[in-house]
């Protein structure tokens, strides 16, 4: 099944005819071609959001912007259980999970469409009372919008509601490898009445992206997905002095001090690191227990780690999917033999896969290396996958010493029934998230970001609206008088 891309109101295929393949992680299987858009579909793309940004997009009413973003949740919500297939068949992620998400990204259109038409300015008062000053918040334009493969409906929401509810229009690509939920959405745009061009989508590999990160008609590109990719789009963007959004990696620290609640801290490093398959930037890939506790620990979380079981992302009982691609599928692997070799101690995950039941599926074990060294490829890389690094530590000292000895800065976790030792840690812990006694908790309201190689900007909560708007400043003469035609005027 051959899908299109939206241009301009038009469901188009790549100008040269060229397909890429989609392909079903656990049955191998391909399931649809999408378009390997060449650059002048890009050029297309982002020529037809600047019309409609001019051509009256910029100037609809907020009231008006909110009601469409509220029209494509109900439609979202409605049609929740089919996106949550097309992304589990996409990706591997579980079904379970991709229904969350679907519900979750309508929540996002929802929130942010409260704030369409609460785009507030300022007066601001000069030193003379014969001048008015004032401020608007108004939108930056045309934002590309880039996407990675592993929760492209979650992902995908997190910008385009902003954007949308500042009033910009937007040219979105999402990854190759799963770019099916995002060419879904083009029906739920059209179908919610945003005027053609307002959103624009296109598919395709480096070219594409290439292209788009490039291109100098942008007013903002919104990046998630790979520390070199971010790179690469950071310098295209900068020729262009285009600014950046960065959602990159993580290597996020997870904190077990002796004092936590024990029970309640291995169930947290189990999601941290094996819900969504390790497949996510917030992972906790590095587990910090004290050493008073860390045996018990760590061999509670291995043995749940064997406990888990694989199988078709589809079917309720299944704890574990696929891998969502092959390359990433052969570079989790490497980062297990390498760890295995470097002298890390493999508590499970090294056992072949031998149930029948997972067929062509690309599986990788819940693997718990033990001892790992802070300084160890294994502790350092993001291996994006379900792997985890438990590491010794003495004292709350050590502890912030390790978790902030990491070039990335995204998320972390922090276990105790200590309340003046959580807000210390959660100080000084150098992230942009800090949980404590939780993981991966999530809300629309809530800012998510990260600093370092984790990248710049936030998306989610108020704080994203900023990244989408830029600011006027207005000053009138109300003296009636020219003035001094060599003085400023104050």
């Amino acid at each position: 099944m051959n899908q299109l891309m939206l241009i301009g109101g038009q469901r188009v295929p790549a100008s040269t005819g060229r397909t890429l393949p989609a392909t079903d992680p656990f049955r191998g299987t391909e399931i649809a071609r999408v378009p390997d858009a060449s650059p002048a579909d890009v050029a297309d793309a982002v020529a037809a959001a600047r019309a409609a940004f001019d051509g009256g997009w910029s100037t609809t009413p907020g009231v008006r912007r909110a009601e469409l973003l509220h029209r494509l949740a109900d439609l979202l919500v409605e049609r929740a259980g089919e996106f949550a297939r097309l992304e589990t068949s996409d990706n591997g992620k579980l079904l379970r999970e991709t229904s969350n998400q679907a519900r979750f990204a309508a929540r996002n259109y929802r929130f942010f469409a409260g704030y369409a038409d609460k785009l507030y300015g300022r007066t601001i008062p000069l030193d003379s009372p014969e001048t008015l000053d004032y401020t608007t918040a108004e939108p930056i334009g045309v934002a590309a919008l880039i996407t990675a493969w592993n929760s492209p409906m979650q992902l995908l929401a997190n910008k385009l509601a902003p954007a949308l509810a500042a009033g910009n229009c937007v040219v979105i690509k999402p990854s190759e490898h799963a770019s099916l939920t995002t060419l879904a959405m083009a029906d739920l745009v059209e179908e919610a009445g945003f005027p053609p061009g307002v959103v624009n989508i296109v598919t395709g590999g480096a070219e594409a992206g290439q292209a788009l990160s490039g291109h100098p008609g942008l007013d903002r590109i919104s990046f998630t997905g790979s520390v070199p990719t971010g790179q690469a789009i950071a310098t295209a963007a900068a020729k262009n002095l285009v600014p950046v959004t960065l959602e990159l990696g993580g290597k996020s620290p997870n904190i077990v001090f002796a004092d936590a609640d024990l029970d309640r801290a291995v169930i947290g490093a189990v999601a941290g690191i094996f819900a969504a398959g390790g497949q996510t930037c917030i992972a906790g890939s590095r587990l910090l227990v004290q050493d008073s506790v860390y045996d018990k620990v760590v061999a509670a979380v291995a043995e749940r780690a064997r406990a888990i079981r694989l199988g078709d992302p589809m079917l309720e009982p299944t704890q574990l999917g696929p891998v969502a691609n092959r390359p990433q599928y052969d570079r989790i692997r490497r980062a297990i033999t390498d760890g295995a070799e470097g002298g890390a101690v493999a508590l499970t995950g090294l056992e072949p896969l031998a149930d029948p039941e997972l067929g062509a599926g690309l599986f990788v074990r819940p693997t718990v290396f033990a001892e790992v060294d802070n300084a160890s490829p294994l502790a350092r890389e993001e291996i994006f996958g379900p792997v985890l690094s438990a590491i010794r530590f003495s004292d709350e000292e050590e502890a912030v010493a390790i978790a902030n000895d990491s070039e990335f800065g995204l998320a972390s976790g922090v276990w105790t029934n200590d309340l003046t030792r959580a807000h210390r840690v959660a100080k000084r812990i150098v992230a942009g998230t800090v949980w404590v006694n939780t993981y991966r908790s999530s809300a629309a309201q809530a800012p998510f970001g990260g600093t370092k190689k984790s990248g710049y900007g936030r998306e989610r909560g108020a704080e994203a609206l900023s990244e989408y708007l830029t600011t006027k400043n207005v000053m009138i003469d109300l003296s009636g008088t020219s003035g001094d035609p060599f003085s400023i005027r104050t």
